[in-house]
Protein backbone atom coordinates (compact mmCIF):
# COMPACT_ATOMS: atom_id res chain seq x y z
CA UNK A 1 0.00 0.00 0.00
CA UNK A 2 0.99 3.60 -0.77
CA UNK A 3 1.52 5.44 1.94
CA UNK A 4 -0.16 8.91 2.63
CA UNK A 5 3.58 10.66 3.10
CA UNK A 6 4.57 9.06 -0.87
CA UNK A 7 1.43 10.49 -2.14
CA UNK A 8 2.27 14.11 -1.11
CA UNK A 9 5.80 13.58 -2.13
CA UNK A 10 4.73 12.88 -5.21
CA UNK A 11 2.47 15.16 -5.65
CA UNK A 12 4.80 18.22 -4.83
CA UNK A 13 7.45 16.76 -7.08
CA UNK A 14 5.32 17.27 -9.64
CA UNK A 15 4.29 21.00 -8.25
CA UNK A 16 8.32 21.52 -8.74
CA UNK A 17 8.14 20.21 -12.11
CA UNK A 18 5.35 22.47 -13.40
CA UNK A 19 2.54 19.57 -13.36
CA UNK A 20 -0.89 20.69 -11.42
CA UNK A 21 -1.81 17.66 -9.72
CA UNK A 22 -1.38 20.00 -6.30
CA UNK A 23 -4.44 21.39 -7.01
CA UNK A 24 -6.30 18.82 -6.72
CA UNK A 25 -5.89 18.74 -2.99
CA UNK A 26 -8.16 19.59 -0.71
CA UNK A 27 -6.61 23.73 -0.27
CA UNK A 28 -5.02 23.60 -3.70
CA UNK A 29 -2.55 25.36 -2.55
CA UNK A 30 0.71 26.00 -4.09
CA UNK A 31 3.69 26.11 -2.10
CA UNK A 32 5.05 29.55 -2.60
CA UNK A 33 8.54 29.83 -3.76
CA UNK A 34 9.60 32.81 -1.60
CA UNK A 35 9.44 30.19 0.98
CA UNK A 36 11.29 27.63 -0.68
CA UNK A 37 14.01 29.62 -1.64
CA UNK A 38 14.77 31.55 1.51
CA UNK A 39 17.26 30.45 3.78
CA UNK A 40 15.98 27.82 6.02
CA UNK A 41 15.83 27.88 9.75
CA UNK A 42 17.96 24.68 10.22
CA UNK A 43 20.71 25.17 12.41
CA UNK A 44 19.31 27.37 14.81
CA UNK A 45 17.74 24.15 17.19
CA UNK A 46 20.53 23.18 19.15
CA UNK A 47 20.44 19.34 19.45
CA UNK A 48 17.79 18.54 17.14
CA UNK A 49 17.18 14.61 16.69
CA UNK A 50 15.38 14.16 12.91
CA UNK A 51 12.59 12.09 12.43
CA UNK A 52 14.76 9.17 10.72
CA UNK A 53 15.99 8.31 13.54
CA UNK A 54 12.44 8.23 15.45
CA UNK A 55 11.01 4.56 15.72
CA UNK A 56 9.28 2.93 12.64
CA UNK A 57 6.52 2.12 15.44
CA UNK A 58 5.80 6.03 14.99
CA UNK A 59 5.03 5.66 11.57
CA UNK A 60 2.72 2.42 11.30
CA UNK A 61 0.15 3.91 14.54
CA UNK A 62 0.12 0.76 16.51
CA UNK A 63 0.58 2.42 19.70
CA UNK A 64 -0.79 5.56 21.11
CA UNK A 65 1.15 8.21 22.67
CA UNK A 66 3.17 9.83 19.70
CA UNK A 67 2.37 13.46 19.08
CA UNK A 68 2.51 15.61 16.44
CA UNK A 69 2.56 19.54 17.45
CA UNK A 70 2.63 23.02 15.57
CA UNK A 71 1.63 26.53 15.65
CA UNK A 72 -0.99 28.35 14.38
CA UNK A 73 -0.07 31.87 14.34
CA UNK A 74 -2.24 35.04 14.54
CA UNK A 75 -2.52 38.20 13.27
CA UNK A 76 0.60 40.34 12.62
CA UNK A 77 2.60 37.28 13.60
CA UNK A 78 2.02 38.52 18.05
CA UNK A 79 -0.13 35.69 18.55
CA UNK A 80 -0.47 31.75 18.25
CA UNK A 81 -2.20 28.92 19.56
CA UNK A 82 -0.28 25.46 19.97
CA UNK A 83 -2.14 22.29 18.71
CA UNK A 84 -1.44 18.74 19.02
CA UNK A 85 -2.26 15.61 17.30
CA UNK A 86 -1.80 12.13 18.76
CA UNK A 87 -1.31 10.09 15.47
CA UNK A 88 -3.27 7.06 16.47
CA UNK A 89 -6.18 8.50 17.55
CA UNK A 90 -6.14 11.85 15.77
CA UNK A 91 -7.13 13.23 19.21
CA UNK A 92 -6.66 17.04 19.07
CA UNK A 93 -5.54 19.59 21.68
CA UNK A 94 -4.74 23.05 21.69
CA UNK A 95 -4.19 26.19 23.37
CA UNK A 96 -3.55 30.12 23.32
CA UNK A 97 0.28 30.92 24.28
CA UNK A 98 1.59 33.97 25.43
CA UNK A 99 3.60 34.65 22.52
CA UNK A 100 5.44 33.00 19.57
CA UNK A 101 8.97 32.16 21.44
CA UNK A 102 10.31 29.42 22.82
CA UNK A 103 9.95 30.20 26.23
CA UNK A 104 6.27 30.47 25.92
CA UNK A 105 5.92 27.43 23.76
CA UNK A 106 7.70 24.93 26.63
CA UNK A 107 5.63 26.03 28.92
CA UNK A 108 2.27 25.64 27.14
CA UNK A 109 3.29 22.83 25.87
CA UNK A 110 4.62 20.92 28.87
CA UNK A 111 1.02 22.46 30.72
CA UNK A 112 -0.68 20.88 27.31
CA UNK A 113 0.17 17.25 27.52
CA UNK A 114 1.05 17.01 31.10
CA UNK A 115 -2.29 15.59 31.60
CA UNK A 116 -2.12 12.99 29.17
CA UNK A 117 1.80 12.10 30.11
CA UNK A 118 1.08 8.22 30.34
CA UNK A 119 0.67 8.93 26.59
CA UNK A 120 3.28 10.84 25.77
CA UNK A 121 6.23 8.40 24.08
CA UNK A 122 6.84 10.79 21.41
CA UNK A 123 6.59 14.54 20.03
CA UNK A 124 7.11 15.39 16.31
CA UNK A 125 7.58 18.96 15.02
CA UNK A 126 8.70 20.95 12.31
CA UNK A 127 11.99 23.35 12.71
CA UNK A 128 10.46 26.32 13.75
CA UNK A 129 12.34 27.87 16.25
CA UNK A 130 9.72 28.13 18.71
CA UNK A 131 10.59 24.81 19.60
CA UNK A 132 14.09 25.56 20.31
CA UNK A 133 12.94 24.34 23.96
CA UNK A 134 12.33 20.81 23.04
CA UNK A 135 14.90 19.35 25.34
CA UNK A 136 13.40 20.33 28.19
CA UNK A 137 9.83 19.50 26.72
CA UNK A 138 10.79 16.28 26.14
CA UNK A 139 12.46 15.91 30.10
CA UNK A 140 9.62 17.00 31.38
CA UNK A 141 7.28 14.88 29.65
CA UNK A 142 9.59 12.08 29.64
CA UNK A 143 9.51 11.36 26.45
CA UNK A 144 11.15 11.79 22.81
CA UNK A 145 11.41 14.82 20.49
CA UNK A 146 11.84 15.14 16.57
CA UNK A 147 12.14 17.34 14.04
CA UNK A 148 10.69 16.53 10.59
CA UNK A 149 12.92 17.33 7.87
CA UNK A 150 12.78 20.19 6.44
CA UNK A 151 9.58 21.34 3.70
CA UNK A 152 8.57 17.80 4.41
CA UNK A 153 4.93 18.79 6.00
CA UNK A 154 3.31 15.42 5.30
CA UNK A 155 5.68 13.58 7.54
CA UNK A 156 3.43 15.17 10.24
CA UNK A 157 0.58 15.12 8.39
CA UNK A 158 -2.27 14.69 10.93
CA UNK A 159 -1.50 17.82 12.45
CA UNK A 160 -1.40 19.57 9.33
CA UNK A 161 -5.05 18.42 8.32
CA UNK A 162 -6.40 19.32 11.73
CA UNK A 163 -4.70 22.49 11.83
CA UNK A 164 -6.29 23.28 8.11
CA UNK A 165 -9.99 22.35 10.18
CA UNK A 166 -9.26 24.82 12.84
CA UNK A 167 -8.09 27.68 9.91
CA UNK A 168 -12.23 27.02 9.28
CA UNK A 169 -12.76 29.08 12.22
CA UNK A 170 -9.87 31.00 12.98
CA UNK A 171 -8.57 33.05 10.00
CA UNK A 172 -5.07 34.12 9.43
CA UNK A 173 -6.17 37.61 10.36
CA UNK A 174 -7.30 36.85 13.75
CA UNK A 175 -6.18 38.36 16.36
CA UNK A 176 -6.19 35.40 19.14
CA UNK A 177 -5.81 37.93 21.95
CA UNK A 178 -9.76 38.21 21.24
CA UNK A 179 -10.36 34.36 21.27
CA UNK A 180 -11.50 33.44 24.17
CA UNK A 181 -10.92 29.93 26.13
CA UNK A 182 -14.45 29.40 25.46
CA UNK A 183 -13.63 29.36 21.95
CA UNK A 184 -11.15 26.99 21.90
CA UNK A 185 -13.02 24.77 23.47
CA UNK A 186 -15.76 24.77 21.16
CA UNK A 187 -12.99 23.98 18.25
CA UNK A 188 -11.78 21.30 20.15
CA UNK A 189 -15.35 19.49 20.90
CA UNK A 190 -16.05 19.78 17.48
CA UNK A 191 -12.91 18.41 16.05
CA UNK A 192 -12.70 15.45 18.22
CA UNK A 193 -16.39 14.54 18.36
CA UNK A 194 -16.21 14.11 14.18
CA UNK A 195 -16.41 10.51 13.09
CA UNK A 196 -13.47 9.51 11.51
CA UNK A 197 -13.24 7.09 8.37
CA UNK A 198 -9.86 5.87 9.39
CA UNK A 199 -11.28 5.38 12.92
CA UNK A 200 -13.67 3.00 11.49
CA UNK A 201 -16.21 6.03 11.93
CA UNK A 202 -15.90 6.55 15.45
CA UNK A 203 -14.96 9.72 16.98
CA UNK A 204 -11.47 10.82 18.35
CA UNK A 205 -12.94 11.04 21.46
CA UNK A 206 -13.70 7.73 21.50
CA UNK A 207 -10.60 6.03 21.12
CA UNK A 208 -8.39 8.51 22.88
CA UNK A 209 -10.44 8.79 25.89
CA UNK A 210 -11.54 4.98 26.32
CA UNK A 211 -7.24 3.98 26.19
CA UNK A 212 -6.64 6.95 28.49
CA UNK A 213 -8.94 5.80 31.00
CA UNK A 214 -7.71 2.38 30.77
CA UNK A 215 -4.01 3.84 31.12
CA UNK A 216 -5.15 5.82 34.10
CA UNK A 217 -6.67 2.71 36.08
CA UNK A 218 -3.78 0.88 35.02
CA UNK A 219 -1.47 3.27 37.43
CA UNK A 220 -4.17 3.56 40.02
Amino acid sequence: MVSVERIYQYIYGDQKKGGELYIHLRTARRWRRKRLNRKHQRGQIPNRVMIGERPEVVQTKARFGDWEVDTIIGKNHQTAILTATERKSQFELMAKTDGTKADSIKKEMINLLAPFKELVKTITSDNGKEFAQHQKIAERLQSNFYFADPHSPWQKGLNEYNNKLIRQYLSKKTDFNLISNKSIDMIITKLNNRPRRLLGYKTSNEVFLTIFNHSVALNT
